[in-house]
């Protein structure tokens, strides 16, 4: 049932995918100015007729005000929360554990990456992805190693509900920054409930999924995803510093880098 639901959702939103008439900018157009030959000069209506294309394929933030804001507010988080916290927890445990615990929680979303594969008809990637789930499961002692990759060169292939409906040609929408995840669109953050469905680590604990949920409360749900935060922060903290290094105004630098990662993912 909860396959069959994933496939209505597809067909139900693609109605919807008109929300997005602007596409989302790519660095080799922003590069095509370099190209232009600087003993040409352009005529005013040559140059207002590429001003207009340009805005054409500006990123769609109508609530730039608030994704501001909430970009603020989650860099504060990250800055008196998570980042003492990750390195305190950093400090106590060696990479290799933190990589192993990483292990463990990619390997639990294999349903999540098998699912989507199979909607977007990669059925060689499925094929690979229960390999690798087969394999970390049981030699890789239930995630926490990677054998798939390490001995076998079994490469993980990285699927969402977001991108299948990318994939299907459902526009982004406009771009939204939620509390505590960060980037997002109006595509990738309704995507986030189907995606949940299939997650092993889950608060709703009706009785259809006790059997292969890891969480049975709340309170267990909330630990076990703050685990995961906080293990992931303690990983990213450098890339995540280097990017502010590199951002001139750190919302918009944030944006149109999450924006066309999302785009390359779903060509991919």
């Amino acid at each position: 049932m909860r396959l069959v639901y994933l496939v209505f959702m597809v067909f139900f939103i693609i109605g919807f995918s008109g929300c997005s008439s602007k596409s989302i900018e790519k660095p080799q157009e922003v590069l095509l100015s370099e190209k232009v030959d600087n003993s040409v000069s352009a005529s005013d209506d040559e140059f207002e007729e590429f001003e207009e294309e340009m805005k054409a394929e500006e990123i769609y933030d109508p609530f730039s005000g608030y994704n501001r804001a909430m970009t603020s507010f989650n860099d504060g988080v990250y800055e008196h929360v998570f980042k003492p916290i990750a390195k305190g927890y950093k400090f106590v445990l060696h990479k290799e554990i933190r990589l192993s615990i990483r292990n463990f929680f990619h390997n639990l979303d294999f349903p999540m990456r098998l699912v989507n594969n199979l909607l977007q008809g990669k059925f060689h990637n499925s094929y690979e992805e229960t390999q690798r789930f087969i394999l970390n499961s049981t030699v890789g002692l239930l995630g926490l190693f990677d054998p798939a990759k390490s001995e076998f060169e079994i490469q993980s292939h990285e699927e969402d509900f977001g991108q299948t409906l990318g994939f299907y040609g459902v526009g982004a929408g406009p771009h939204i920054v939620l509390p505590l995840f960060g980037p997002s669109n109006f595509r990738d953050t309704i995507s986030m409930y189907p995606d949940s469905l299939l997650s092993p680590i889950d608060s709703g604990i009706s009785s259809e999924r006790k059997e292969y949920v890891v969480a049975l409360s709340d309170f267990e749900y909330f630990s076990i995803k703050s685990l995961e935060k906080i293990n992931s922060t303690s990983l990213s903290m450098d890339d995540y510093e280097k990017l502010k290094e590199d951002a001139v105004d750190l919302y918009p630098y944030l944006r149109d880098v999450y924006e066309q990662y999302r785009n390359k993912q779903i060509e991919e």
